[in-house]
């Protein structure tokens, strides 16, 4: 379908839906190529990156990471539709939610990636002329540019919206009828049990009751992808996308919770010894021990080559003397995987290693009652519900046998790789929070009149209600991608990275939509979508700030060219 010059929605075919989108996917993976020779091109000495260069020219690396997130999603929404066109399944809203995402997203090749609200990333910055971009519109591309994203396409998907259960995911996710069971178990849950409570809870800054955490235990949150030996479902990392979206579409807060669990047992499972799997895996996948990451430092930041926090071995106890920060739910937790320097005299990240630290709950009254250790709250805007911590440390004691794989010098490789499934775990928080935005902004403009019409009814409205339910449904199709990769035990740090990136902007665009559409209602703390906004905002910054995030996807990308 080549040109596309006046080309409608209408004019697309259903059975030619998957092609053209495939079609224009290859074109911009063609450009994306074009782009990558010429970033290596300013970033590459005698063959090799050279790590000064890579720094000058960080808008161009950081840009050829979002135009090759931008060319997977694409991809992916191609596979989506013959996937669902094969099952019968690609019905008109899946169709033109698609052909919008494709066709918004090959328009932003061509004129500018927001990397931020003011870092439009252009083709000229990643190297690539007038030439390469004339090749690049001049076919599906161009078509699908033509007539994906229209006022037609969006007013006929807002018709379809409003129209549609407000439980469901605003068009078929593509899962199999088990997880979409597992879907609605967990939305059902949430509503009853969770979104009556959760705006109280962030804002007297509550603590998740311990009664609702008993309740997720029970229906196995902790258990998802644990191996059933170890006590677990032994599901994939599709479920848990499915089951995080869900939960945080409620509240991040209990969303998150099962992000240390996540973590914990990625650790113990990837590097720990056959008794410390015994001995944790399955009170973490029964709920029975609370685990908390413990890794920032304050000034470290992502460089955890920096980290300073030291373990000492003393015959048979490490004793630990240094500051942590941001910690999450450290109060309540049972297990800290607790990263520190064994060795001082080994800079860097081989002097690294991970311990098992075992400590008792705390209360508000008492939230650190174990000898050397102390610790203060940090106030935060969002992500309430289980507190963030400074953490001190002075002589706290951690037994020998408690070192992950007993052997020091690990832990950042530990640690990596836990990288993926955590990834892809925040991604998929991040759609449900979007979600979460989605939902209040189309009930309120649904409800709220103006001018004698509920304000729905206006474009401007309407075009933010669906620019949220198109960018979810692309980011959800990527995610789901990255999940299955995992699945298959296929490297994935690329595709987890990169849904990791986007969901994180789709999720602030979304809050940030849903607050405008409230208009002064949405300023007022008593409104949900306040919440939300400030939730929002945190996913583009842990797991690896966007920056970072843009920058580990792009030597990736550049290394994979030699």
């Amino acid at each position: 379908m080549a040109g596309g010059q006046g080309l409608m929605v209408q004019d697309i075919k259903s059975e030619d839906v998957p092609d053209l989108i495939d079609e224009a996917a290859a074109a911009a993976a063609r450009l994306y190529a074009l782009a990558r020779d010429g970033v290596a091109r300013r970033v590459t000495v005698d063959g090799r990156i050279d790590a000064e260069a890579l720094e000058r020219e960080q808008r161009g690396a950081h840009g050829l990471a979002w135009l090759a997130t931008y060319v997977e999603v694409v991809r992916q929404l191609g596979a989506y539709t013959r996937r669902m066109r094969k099952e019968a399944r690609l019905g008109e809203l899946e169709q033109l939610l698609s052909l919008a995402a494709a066709g918004e997203y090959l328009a932003q090749i061509a004129g500018g990636i927001p990397m931020s609200q003011t870092e439009i990333v252009r083709l000229r910055d990643l190297g690539v002329g007038a030439r390469g971009r004339r090749a690049f519109l001049a076919g599906a591309a161009g078509a699908l540019i033509e007539a994906g994203n229209t006022v037609e396409t969006r007013a006929r998907i807002m018709d379809l919206i409003e129209n549609q259960d407000a439980a469901a995911t605003f068009g078929d996710a593509g899962l199999d009828d088990t997880l979409e069971a597992m879907r609605g178990e967990m939305r059902r849950f949430a509503n009853d049990r969770v979104v009556p409570h959760a705006h109280d809870w962030h804002l007297a800054n509550d603590y998740i009751p311990l009664e609702i955490i008993e309740e997720m235990a029970a229906l196995g949150v902790f258990a998802l992808t644990l191996p059933e030996a170890h006590g677990g479902l032994g599901l994939g990392k599709e479920t848990m996308c499915v089951v995080s979206e869900e939960l945080s579409r409620a509240y991040i807060g209990v969303g998150s919770l099962g992000t240390r669990t996540e973590i914990a047992a990625e650790l113990i499972l990837g590097g720990g010894t056959g008794e410390q799997k015994a001995r944790w895996l399955p009170k973490l996948a029964s709920g029975e021990i609370l685990p908390t990451a413990v890794f920032t430092e304050p000034n470290t930041g992502s460089d955890l080559a920096s980290l300073r926090t030291r373990a000492l071995r003393d015959g048979d106890v490490y004793r630990v003397t240094g500051s942590k920060t941001w910690i999450t739910h450290p109060v309540r937790a049972d297990l800290m995987t607790l990263l520190v320097r064994t060795n001082p005299d080994e800079k860097g990240y081989r002097g690294l290693s991970m311990l098992l630290a075992e400590k008792p709950r705390g209360t508000d009254a008492d939230p650190f009652p174990a000898p050397g250790m102390s610790g203060s709250e940090i106030e935060v805007l969002g992500y309430r519900g289980m507190r963030e911590y400074e953490i001190a440390f002075d002589g706290f004691e951690v037994a020998a046998e408690n070192l992950l794989g007993h052997e020091e010098g690990q832990g950042f490789k530990q640690l990596m790789q836990t990288f993926e499934s955590a990834r892809i775990q925040t991604a998929a928080r991040a759609i449900g929070v979007a979600q979460n935005a989605l939902d209040l902004g189309l009930r309120y403009a649904q409800e709220r009149v103006q001018f004698a019409k509920p304000i729905v009814k206006f474009p401007r409205v309407a075009d933010k209600i669906v620019a949220m339910a198109v960018e979810i449904h692309a980011v959800r199709q990527l995610t789901y991608y990255a999940a299955r990769q995992k699945d298959g035990a296929r490297r994935c740090d690329l595709e987890a990275g990169m849904a990791k990136l986007l969901a994180a902007r789709v999720a602030w665009s979304a809050a940030d939509n849903a607050l405008q559409i409230h208009g002064g209602n949405g300023f007022a703390l008593e409104y949900p979508v306040s919440r939300v906004l400030c939730d929002a905002r945190i996913l583009n910054i842990f797991e690896g700030a966007g920056e970072i995030q843009a920058q580990v996807i792009a030597r990736r990308l550049l290394e994979q060219r030699n």
